[in-house]
């Protein structure tokens, strides 16, 4: 079963939407298998966004996921990475789909509440960074013979 990453950001953490967009989630038959409430430090933030370094944006996106505490989660299901993207929403909150998590509460994309990862290999990396192999919990998630 595929896992993905999933980190709700500081202007989420902070308008208090933690429990609405874990709600989603979970009534979305998701599996939470770890979870995290932290503040990332600068050498963390730089190794999840590395690949937007040298980029125009990339200080000011540093400075913003480190200017709060972010809640840091993995997730598991069958094609967890395209669902929940979906149910994420695009960047851009103008363009998101109504229903979606950044279409129902974002309004600028330079605070757009939550990160997800995007591919299998980044949801690997980010897992990595975040959680070590023992925080991840491993259960049967008994409503999976029902989705």
């Amino acid at each position: 079963m595929e896992q993905t990453f999933l980190m709700i950001k500081p202007d989420g953490v902070q308008r208090g939407l933690i429990g609405d967009i874990v709600s989603r989630l979970e009534r979305k038959g998701l599996q939470l298998t770890a979870a995290k409430f932290m503040r990332l430090d600068r050498k963390l933030a730089e190794a999840h966004y590395a690949e937007h370094a040298g980029r125009p944006y990339y200080d000011p996106l540093i400075a913003f996921i480190t200017s709060g505490p972010v809640f840091a989660m993995v997730w598991r299901g069958d094609g967890v990475i395209a669902l929940t993207r979906a149910l994420i929403g695009k960047t851009d909150a103008l363009q998101a789909a109504p229903g979606t998590i950044r279409s129902d509460y974002a309004v600028h994309t330079n605070f757009n509440l939550i990160h997800g990862s995007d591919s299998a290999e980044n949801a690997e990396r980010e897992i990595k960074l975040y959680f070590t192999q023992e925080e991840l919990v491993d259960y049967e998630h008994t409503i999976q013979r029902w989705i």
